[in-house]
């Protein structure tokens, strides 16, 4: 499955093929849940999505680096860093899925 990405577009179709509205409609609801989870995460805040997991933004102090080619010293300036934790649900459903008990197994629907 490498190499396999999920698209705005394939979600506007899913929430169109599932909730039932209109093409412009499932795209503008994609994108207006998109943007506030991106608003939300640029406030600072934590963003948890029930069955799914938390995405939250750290604090990474500056460090010195060290370039491997030339193992010369370079600074890392100071950053925030987005952290996905996925939930027990989700990472139990991925495990499923890969050992092969239960194929199938999905958030939506497969259509």
């Amino acid at each position: 499955m490498a190499g396999n990405t999920v698209t705005r577009a394939q979600l506007s179709e899913a929430v169109y093929q599932e909730v039932g509205l209109s093409r412009n409609e499932s795209a503008q609801l994609v994108e207006s849940v998109l943007a506030e989870i991106c608003d939300s995460l640029v406030d600072g805040e934590t963003v948890k999505v029930s069955s799914f997991g938390s995405f939250s933004v750290r604090q990474k102090g500056g460090r010195i680096g060290r370039n491997p080619k030339t193992g010369e010293e370079v600074p890392i300036a100071p950053r925030r860093v987005l952290v996905f934790r996925p939930s027990h649900v989700l990472k139990e459903q991925v495990n499923r899925n890969l050992s092969g008990t239960a194929a199938g197994a999905s958030f939506g629907s497969d259509g």
